[in-house]
């Protein structure tokens, strides 16, 4: 897919891309290529890898990573129940030692994670590594194999080489440093808070039932919002969160006792919706009004 063909096939999952956004997912299919998204939470990094699935029409395979993951959660494990089963059954067998350890130490006891069922795919699949700051430094040691040979080593059975290459997403908020080494083996894109126009472009592609009134409102008010001193500021997903309530509700334009009583909707702190309730006419002052949105 070259560029135009990335932001048309896109724009029909109601993914809006820039040029940047497409010239990555370009570069990281014809390069072969991981892409490393790093941004702030809810801007739609996620949501690239699920569009790829579709828009490439193979598997989305997706690896939620936490504090605490292991090989056996991220690349395979052996499913020992079922192995003690099948020693217990062929007890009276006359079967050697050798012979016991190949049958047990085969595919059919074995519990593909996500890293190695994406290589062993028939056709190539999107490999989602989400949050992977989230994880500890050593998930990267033995992800970086993979990353570096597309294989993996499993030691009762040897190496398992990529059946095709999967398209790798992989997805960060920055909440600690990656490796050097982790970064050299990827392409680089940071997704940041989209402008004004963007915005509206997305809330109008996601709900093109919305009132196009509604809709410039709630991304003027999400701009004014995100220069507020928060501890977290509401992302794209907020304002499609917000957009979409206040769309099933059939209001029509925002006024002050809406957005007050809606603030829970793009704000997830307390002290984020203090700040924000003392700054209400102030927001709305910026936007050219007093009380209301008009």
């Amino acid at each position: 897919m070259d560029i135009q063909q990335i932001k048309e096939k896109f724009s029909k999952q109601s993914y809006i891309t820039d040029d940047a956004i497409s010239m990555s997912i370009h570069l990281s299919i014809l390069l072969q290529k991981p892409l490393l998204i790093e941004g702030p939470a809810g801007v739609g990094k996620t949501e690239i890898a699920k569009v790829m699935a579709q828009v490439m029409d193979t598997n989305l395979i997706r690896l939620q990573c936490y504090e605490g993951l292991d090989a056996n959660h991220a690349i395979y494990e052996w499913n020992y129940q079922k192995q003690l089963l099948f020693l217990k059954m062929q007890e009276n067998e006359n079967m050697t030692l050798k012979e016991k350890e190949a049958n047990i130490f085969s595919d059919d006891f074995l519990m593909k994670r996500p890293l190695l069922q994406s290589i062993m795919q028939e056709k190539a699949p999107v490999l989602l590594i989400d949050e992977i700051d989230r994880a500890d430094e050593e998930f990267e040691s033995f992800f970086l194999e993979l990353l570096s040979d597309w294989q993996i080593t499993i030691p009762e059975i040897g190496t398992q080489k990529a059946k095709n290459i999967p398209h790798v997403i992989i997805t960060g908020n920055r909440t600690r440093e990656l490796s050097e080494a982790l970064r050299r083996r990827c392409l680089y894109l940071w997704i940041d808070y989209p402008d004004f126009e963007k915005e509206l472009s997305i809330v109008l592609s996601k709900n093109p039932t919305i009132n196009k009134k509604l809709a410039n409102q709630i991304c003027l008010f999400m701009k004014e919002v995100r220069q507020l001193k928060l501890e977290k500021n509401p992302g794209i997903a907020e304002t499609l969160d917000w957009a979409t309530a206040l769309s099933s509700m059939h209001i029509e334009h925002l006024d002050k006792e809406i957005v007050e009583s809606t603030l829970g909707v793009i704000l997830k702190d307390w002290q984020d919706i203090r700040t924000s309730q003392d700054s209400l006419a102030e927001l709305f002052e910026r936007v050219g009004v007093k009380q209301k949105l008009a």
